[in-house]
């Protein structure tokens, strides 16, 4: 028995003020998460665009084409419920940041990635105020403590639909130092990307490409491309 798939049933997908901010009016009834929380998001530009996914649905629904409904379902779901657990994981990463861990070699990767990732390093030191050394080779590299606990209050300063989107930013690039980058405005989602697939780009000028992983990997880019667009419409 094939498994049950929603359709489009509405006529309407409208934006409509309430306490606390906006949520998605379909005909009569609204929006709810699937754990049927109240689906309100923090600002109208959000709505609109969600409300723009569901009015594009014509059938069965495809909840692949609404990652921003997708994203805001995970902030009142997921996040809020254990928001300083999720802050925990992700502050984590500053301790295991990809900018810090370079190649042994050869010389030339050893160097691609010394002039992409120094000065994020030196970009975090300055603006995060969280200065973070590199080494080379894969064992564990300690860093400061104050740069850990100036990171982890950077990220529990995010609200739950930031850090929705920056769960994403940081999980696919590797990096805590790109993640923050891309939402202070010093990098674009797409420069980030890039500056993240340093060594995957180096094994396929080597080897060539493989057209599985490659189509992983455009997936992946899209992803990060929407949690970019997703935080910035969250302030």
């Amino acid at each position: 028995m094939s498994a049950w798939k929603a359709k489009r049933f509405w006529k309407k997908a409208l934006v409509e003020a309430v306490e606390g901010g906006f949520t998605i009016r379909l005909d009569r009834g609204f929006v709810k998460t699937p754990a049927k929380a109240l689906f309100v998001v923090p600002t109208r530009g959000l709505a609109d665009a969600i409300a723009a996914e569901w009015e594009a649905q014509s059938g069965l629904v495809k909840p692949e084409t609404m990652p921003f409904t997708r994203f805001a379902n995970s902030a009142l779901d997921k996040i809020v419920p254990q928001f300083d657990a999720v802050v925990d994981m992700l502050a984590a990463y500053g301790s295991t940041d990809l900018l810090c861990y370079r190649a042994i070699g050869p010389d030339a990767l050893v160097e691609r990635q010394a002039l992409a990732w120094d000065p994020l390093l030196d970009w975090s030191a300055q603006a995060l105020d969280a200065p973070l050394v590199s080494s080379a080779g894969v064992m564990y590299l300690a860093q400061q403590s104050e740069s850990l606990e100036r990171l982890h209050g950077l990220v529990a300063d995010l609200d739950p639909f930031q850090l929705a989107a920056f769960h994403d930013l940081v999980s696919i690039s590797g990096s805590l130092v790109l993640a923050f980058a891309v939402t202070r405005g010093r990098l674009t989602a797409s420069e980030a990307w890039a500056l993240s697939r340093i060594d995957e780009a180096w094994q396929v000028e080597q080897w060539g490409e493989d057209e599985e992983a490659a189509a992983f990997e455009a997936v992946r880019e899209a992803d990060l491309l929407q949690a970019e667009r997703f935080y910035a419409l969250c302030g």
